[in-house]
Order: structure tokens, then C-alpha cells, then sequence
């Protein structure tokens, strides 16, 4: 049996990404020297809706962005069933001295953040790297990695999800919370 609840609804979200983009002009200024990297996939879409938001605050259109693919940084890659299949990327930039927003989902274990870390590297060396997560699911981190900028804080134990929805694969905008029993 699946029981699910919703946790954030479209206007939630709205408001969310709204308060979350006011933070980050707070401490970024005008986003001369910073860069925002969505990871993929689901991150991607969030850094999207965050860069938008961004923009029309700033009223602007110079926000260096990217998108980041992880999947040979992962830690599981050799103990997968089913091979991963890299997502194109668009990281045509340098982050040499630049100060990095890593914007992801959901953060559980870290061990995505951990990836996308590594995965930076490979871009230069930034001056700062800040992980801003629309929900953080605080109770089950296996490594010490924490947000900058949250959303939302979940209580949830190991047998139930957070299911992220965007309106531009589903359909609507909204976070569900999802235990299987």
C-alpha cells in the first residue's frame, strides 16, 4: 500500500523559490562573480526556476549559469545493475575564482552533493561552492554536508520518499511525501 501527502503545493513552490532567490541576492549582490549550477537532472530544473526568478528581482539577463552531470563522479557507478547513461551537459564556463550556487532537489545522504562537488573541480577553482536544496531531508545524511539555502525541512525515515513534481515533466508543480509500506 502507498500512502502519499503532499507537502508543497504550485503556489507553495512559488513562494518558496521566491524567499530562497531573496536569500541568495542578500548574499550575492548583484551576481557579478557568481555562478549557478543546477545538478542534473532534477536540479536543473530548480536552478531554471531560480534563475528566472533571479532576473526579473535583478532585472537583468547577465546570471552565468550551468548544468552539472555527476554520474561518473557517483559513488555507486561500478555497483549499478543497469549502466548509467550521462546526460548532456552545459557547463561551457570556468569557475576559476568565482563564487559557485550547487542547486539541487532534494538533499538525502549527501552523497549527490558529494559527487557534484567532485564534479566541479573539473571546472576550476572556485573562490566558494554554496548548496541551495528545495527540501532537505535532514534525519538521513550519511556524510557532513549541509544546505546554505533550504526550502523546506523533512522529517522522514528510510521506507518513504520525497517525490519532487515540475509542471514541465508532470504536468504541475508539487513535493510529495511517499511511504510504502
Amino acid at each position: 500500500m502507498i500512502l502519499e501527502r503532499q507537502i508543497l503545493n504550485q503556489r507553495d513552490i512559488q513562494i518558496t523559490i521566491e524567499r530562497l532567490c531573496h536569500q541568495l541576492i542578500e548574499h550575492h549582490g548583484d551576481f557579478k562573480n557568481t555562478v549557478i549550477v543546477g545538478v542534473q537532472p532534477r536540479g536543473k530544473l530548480l536552478s531554471n526556476r531560480i534563475i528566472i526568478e533571479l532576473k526579473k528581482l535583478l532585472n537583468t539577463n547577465n546570471i552565468e549559469s550551468g548544468s552539472l552531470d555527476i554520474s561518473f563522479y557517483r559513488d555507486d557507478l561500478r555497483r549499478r545493475k543497469e549502466p548509467i547513461v550521462p546526460e548532456v551537459m552545459d557547463m561551457n564556463l570556468s569557475l576559476e575564482s568565482k563564487n559557485v550556487v550547487l542547486i539541487d532537489d532534494v538533499l538525502f545522504t549527501g552523497r549527490s552533493i558529494r559527487s557534484a562537488i567532485d564534479a566541479l573541480m573539473a571546472f576550476g577553482r572556485p573562490n566558494s561552492v554554496e548548496l541551495l536544496t528545495l527540501i532537505d531531508r535532514r534525519f538521513s545524511r550519511e556524510l557532513p554536508i549541509q544546505p546554505n539555502y533550504v526550502g523546506r525541512t523533512v522529517d522522514s525515515i528510510d521506507y518513504e520518499r520525497v517525490i519532487v513534481e515540475w509542471k514541465e515533466e508532470n504536468g504541475k508543480d508539487r513535493i510529495l511525501m511517499v511511504k510504502s509500506n
